[in-house]
């Protein structure tokens, strides 16, 4: 997918022309504000939530003030409760007026604007205190001391926009997440300090918009975030939140929120989340959806008037039940609160979702979910995962992924997680290898890190089926590999894989990970799981009996522990392969 340039006008006249001077102008407007006082007596989801939220900020006014601690290279953790405390008194204080809510917020914003610096080595930390200190200064800012809101302002010049220009210019030019956070943190900082040096405002906004394009990019050409559904979660929330604050401070937001495929990924946001409540988990993503409820969903409500972006049952849950809500909450309730439903679109039972790192989703709408793949390693946050699948029946995971594990006691261990090379640290991971993943093996090596697998078909219909072509991922030692998933029921999963082989190809390993009990019987395995069975059937291979491999413990006291993790494995010897032709065939069904 080329990359779609935004309008960008930004210059100091255009800035002296459109940017609204009196505040609040990032992401609400007293216009916003009204409706928002308005919704929280009217409407019981955004009052519930506005409740959650009031609790939040009630808990923050006990807490001691933020100090700069850094932990392992981050301090992110910082930052991010920066932003979350923002949020939550910001907004409590401008619905309640109470004082003892601006003084948190004040002493706060002190707090982090004596800090040494905001951590610029790691800029996403400094990107997320800005945001915080901007919105604050933004949305309070008239109510502050002013020795307050100088403070902060000279803050974010001297400790945000200024260190964005030091350097690495690429990650307000990347392709990630960091595009992401970085630019919203720049241009919330920027519209904030406008009125001190506009020049330097105008000169970072433009960057930001002329940058922004390859960070949303990504998302094509269906909304598939080749990041996977955790850091969907992280660059959307800014992405929304720059949409909204740009919207809000010059009334346009200069073709973000309608950049191609961007909404629909909403839709892959709903899709990532099995019945179980737990995500398709590829590419370092977390295990299990947030119980508080996705508000960076609200946004997407408030654009499209679809109600199925609005998690009604979780916003109406017992206040006492959400626990810490996300760090843009405050936001968030405005858009909740802007929400006016005009429809409910129905998710598509078969999800393609192509691009640099492509899935395929097949639900029945209850209890039957599979999730598959292609892509290649060493995409953003990409693992050597390229044929692997996850199938959930019932709310039970029968093969798995295994997910993401903390960065920062890996790093401060001496590893090196962030290389993509092939013979790079991060592929002796099980978390990041194709060891522990349910895909192919072949001579027992590393899958390719660049070998990109595509996606070659994927049919609806009463029995859906999905193919990749993984053959790049196998590098010379086979000639051809493709993978099709296929539903021929709602109780089942067939995986057939056809093979050619070379003269490099010794042995073709078919694995599925899976935290099951199992039992060896004839021509496969029974996997017992929380009450339910699952029969394995080798249907190309019967005679081959398939074998356990324990991975409790995992192999690497750096690895990622997971309860009674095995690899289930068929092992097809080259030699047992006629004319260089296999077929494997292996089926999974519900006992």
């Amino acid at each position: 997918m080329d990359t779609v340039k935004l309008e960008n006008p930004i210059t100091v006249n255009y800035l002296k022309r459109h940017l609204k001077k009196s505040g609040p102008k990032l992401a609400l407007t007293p216009a916003l504000e009204k409706n928002l006082k308005r919704k929280i007596k009217s409407d019981p989801l955004v009052r519930n939530y506005y409740h959650a939220l009031k609790a939040n900020a009630d808990d923050v006014l006990s807490m001691p003030v933020l100090t700069r601690n850094v932990i392992g290279r981050r301090l992110l953790s910082t930052s991010r409760d920066m932003l979350h405390r923002v949020n939550v008194l910001g907004i409590a204080y401008i619905i309640e007026k109470d004082k003892k809510y601006l003084d948190k917020i004040n002493e706060e914003i002190i707090a982090v604007s004596n800090f040494s610096d905001w951590n610029p080595s790691h800029f996403l930390d400094v990107a997320e205190m800005a945001t915080a200190v901007a919105l604050a200064v933004d949305w309070v800012g008239d109510d502050l001391p002013a020795a307050t809101v100088k403070m902060a302002k000279e803050a974010l010049i001297q400790k945000a926009i200024e260190p964005s220009w030091n350097g690495n210019n690429g990650r307000m030019y990347g392709t990630n997440n960091w595009n992401q956070v970085c630019n919203a943190g720049m241009i919330a900082a920027s519209l904030v300090i406008a009125d001190q040096d506009i020049e330097l405002a105008a000169k970072t906004i433009h960057r930001s918009i002329d940058g922004i394009p390859n960070g949303l990019m990504q998302y094509g050409p269906d909304g598939a975030y080749p990041e996977g559904s955790t850091y969907w979660g992280y660059g959307t929330a800014f992405t929304v939140l720059t949409s909204a604050m740009l919207k809000t401070a010059f009334k346009t937001d200069f073709g973000i929120g309608d950049y191609p495929a961007f909404k629909e990924s909403a839709d892959f946001r709903i899709l990532t989340i099995a019945p179980s409540g737990n995500y398709y988990n590829y590419a370092d993503c977390g295990d299990r959806h947030s119980n508080a409820g996705d508000i960076i969903l609200a946004w997407f409500a408030t654009q499209t008037g679809n109600s199925l972006y609005i998690e009604d049952d979780k916003l109406s849950q017992p206040v006492a039940d959400f626990g810490k809500l996300h760090r843009i909450a405050g936001a968030g309730l405005v858009w909740l609160a802007q929400f006016e439903k005009t429809e409910e679109a129905e998710l598509p039972l078969v999800y393609k979702g192509d691009g640099k790192n492509p899935i395929v989703i097949i639900r029945d709408g209850e209890g039957y979910y599979f999730g598959g793949k292609g892509g290649k390693g060493t995409v953003s946050h990409g693992n050597l995962d390229a044929g692997s699948f996850i199938w959930e029946l019932n709310g039970v995971r029968w093969s798995i992924d295994p997910g993401n594990q903390n960065y920062n006691e890996l790093e401060q261990a001496g590893f090196d997680l962030w290389s993509s090379c092939q013979d790079c640290e991060r592929w002796s991971l099980l978390t990041k290898n194709n060891y522990g993943h349910s895909t192919l093996t072949v001579n027992d090596e590393l899958h390719v890190n660049d070998g990109f697998a595509k996606m070659v078909n994927v049919s609806k219909g009463d029995q859906p089926e999905a193919e990749f072509d993984l053959t790049p991922v196998f590098g010379n030692n086979l000639k051809k590999a493709t993978r099709k998933f296929i539903k021929p029921d709602n109780n089942s999963l067939v995986i057939e894989d056809q093979i050619e082989t070379n003269v490099h190809t010794k042995m073709i390993t078919w694995q599925m990970m899976t935290q099951a009990d199992v039992s060896i019987v004839d021509g496969g395995a029974v996997l017992s799981q929380d009450g339910e069975k699952v029969m394995l059937e080798n249907l190309s291979h019967p005679e081959i009996m398939v074998s356990i491999i324990s991975l409790d413990p995992a192999p690497l006291k750096l690895d990622r522990q997971i309860e009674g993790l095995k690899r289930l494995e068929i092992r097809i010897p080259a030699y047992l392969i006629e004319n260089n032709a296999e077929v494997i065939k292996v089926r999974l069904k519900a006992l």
